[in-house]
């Protein structure tokens, strides 16, 4: 190895920071406050543990837990050791969290106390699990066979570990996809690709050591999007939050100067709807994925003083792959016109290679052809690079299946307008064909959600004796509105036929952990009653 070929990792990131910024705050955690001198001596330690711990070279070590430094120190930690690191959805099921330990033959498993009172998991529950381990969390311990976190943090040493990797290639951590079709898909990310996403993020966050990042995102959905290792890089400061309520984010967003945070749109919908809600004191910016953003939801949050980011990607592209890049002539325009500029997804980030839409109806074996830059022809999104995943865990036939052609398919369908900007319209499973029309569930979304009174909005295709399928919108309404009126509102912005006979008022619409809405229990609900009805 020579020094044009050091391989790269985001563990440099963090021993950089300790090295030259030993006394800054690297992390708040309710009452507790870690310099990076103090955050690099616990991953130190806990590399140690881990490899004292019996678990070998490239075993996977999964954690069950809520944003805090312990799982911001796992990022570190767990590869800095040799292994890789499976960071589970906390809000799992039992059944879900065995199936994703035991698919990626996990040996140990380290669960919050509160987690693993929920849970109700132990050792022998597990196929490959050799210990559990509780982490504190500031509730009553739980005692059932797991392993106190401070014992084995007294397995390690400070004795210094090398930051260096000997292949940039290797797994470092693997992500499992949410499973809303079928079994969840382990991703597996490099330390090139954590290393080149982080510095996406570093330069289109604007991250700097005066960055006070709030973690409203969750670490454990794409690594929470690279941002441990981006902010680490930057020598920011970490502000842990544990449970993403309205309150809890304004107190942090005042108590602790916070300059950015991450979410999707439905936490930018808490934020503006808040009681706490206020102009804001200082510079924030706001990035946004997961859900196409209505324009409405980007004016809100504008209103309040904030920068708005919007980015897009999916658990095989580390989190965010693409971001729309702001114009100064947008500066010109007005704000809603603004705001529906800010809502697409944009063109690829710094590191991240082009995103291309191309046409569905492709053979296989044949090269892939791009649809028309009119903003008009759909198609699907597709991606490549450094920023994609390296496969799928045990899978190379789904792996194969992905990247047919050479470019990973995102399954998602967008279309590209003149400027070369991408915009997404809907999940190929999401759109729904009336008639013969395909009609953008986003497109219907966004419509509604332009209406002053309407705080969330979700539209499915539901069974219809003539058409197939037609839209119906389940809405959460902020003010007295009426299913009526809001059928008329959607009618002046979009096509008669686009727009749903039946508007639900409900209080709620049902979501995934990281906010995206669970349309499939939508539309299984509206499916099954007419099944029923049918078979009746």
């Amino acid at each position: 190895m020579t020094g044009l070929d050091l391989p790269l990792t985001p563990l440099r990131f963090l021993e950089r920071s300790a090295a030259v910024f030993p006394d800054r705050l690297a992390a708040i955690d309710g009452d507790r406050r870690l310099t990076y001198a103090d955050l690099a001596t616990h991953v130190t330690r806990l590399a140690q543990a881990v490899r004292a711990s019996g678990v070998r070279p490239g075993d996977r070590v999964a954690y069950l837990a809520s944003n805090s430094s312990e799982l911001l120190a796992a990022h570190f930690a767990i590869p800095l050791a040799g292994n890789v690191l499976v960071a589970i959805n906390t809000r799992l099921a039992p059944p879900e969290i065995q199936y994703i330990c035991d698919h990626a033959e996990a040996r140990l498993l380290l669960v919050d106390s509160t987690h693993l009172r929920r849970v109700q998991l132990q050792r022998k529950d597990f196929r490959t699990v050799t210990e559990v381990i509780e982490l504190p969390d500031g509730t009553a311990p739980i005692v059932n066979g797991a392993t106190a976190y401070a014992s084995l943090l007294d397995r390690g040493s400070d004795e210094a570990l090398s930051w260096e990797v000997a292949d940039e290639t290797a797994t470092i951590t693997i992500n499992y996809t949410s499973g809303t079709t079928g079994r969840p898909k382990g991703v597996m990310y490099t330390h090139r690709g954590a290393y080149l996403n982080a510095l996406n993020q570093i330069v289109h966050n604007g991250f700097t050591s005066d960055t006070r990042y709030l973690w409203t995102l969750p670490m454990f959905h794409c690594n929470g999007w690279c941002h441990p290792w981006a902010v680490t890089a930057a020598a920011g400061v970490h502000v842990c939050l544990r449970a993403v309520r309205a309150d809890a984010m304004w107190q942090s967003i005042d108590d602790h100067g916070v300059t950015h945070l991450s979410g999707a749109p439905v936490v930018l919908s808490t934020l503006t709807s808040a009681e706490q809600a206020h102009p804001l004191q200082r510079a924030l910016t706001i990035t946004t994925a997961g859900a196409p953003p209505s324009p409405a939801i980007i004016k809100k949050v504008r209103s309040l003083g904030s920068t708005v980011n919007h980015v897009y990607g999916l658990t095989e592209t580390y989190g965010p792959y693409s971001i729309c890049e702001v114009q100064h002539d947008w500066e010109g325009l007005d704000a809603e016109d603004q705001s529906a500029l800010l809502a697409r997804q944009g063109v690829g980030m710094l590191c991240s290679d082009e995103m291309r839409v191309v046409r569905t109806d492709t053979e296989p074996g044949h090269p892939l052809v791009d649809v028309r830059p009119d903003g008009t022809e759909m198609g699907e999104i597709v991606m490549r690079g450094n920023i994609v995943m390296k496969g799928y865990h045990l899978d190379p036939e789904l792996t194969s299946q992905a990247f047919s052609g050479g470019w990973f398919h995102s399954g998602d369908l967008g279309v590209r307008h003149a400027d070369g900007y991408v915009q997404l319209f809907d999940r190929a499973k999401d759109v729904i064909i009336s008639g013969g029309e395909n009609i953008s569930s986003v497109e219907v979304e966004q419509a509604l959600m332009s209406h002053p009174g309407v705080e969330d909005a979700a539209v499915v295709g539901v069974p219809d004796d003539t058409w197939g399928e037609r839209p119906k919108a389940f809405v959460v309404a902020n003010a007295d509105v009426t299913s009526t009126e809001l059928i008329a509102h959607v009618k002046s912005r979009i096509a008669a036929y686009k727009t749903p006979r039946d508007v639900e008022i409900v209080t709620a619409i049902p979501k995934t952990s990281t906010g995206k809405t669970l349309k499939t229990a939508l539309r299984a609900d509206e499916w099954r009653d007419s099944t029923a009805r049918i078979q009746g």
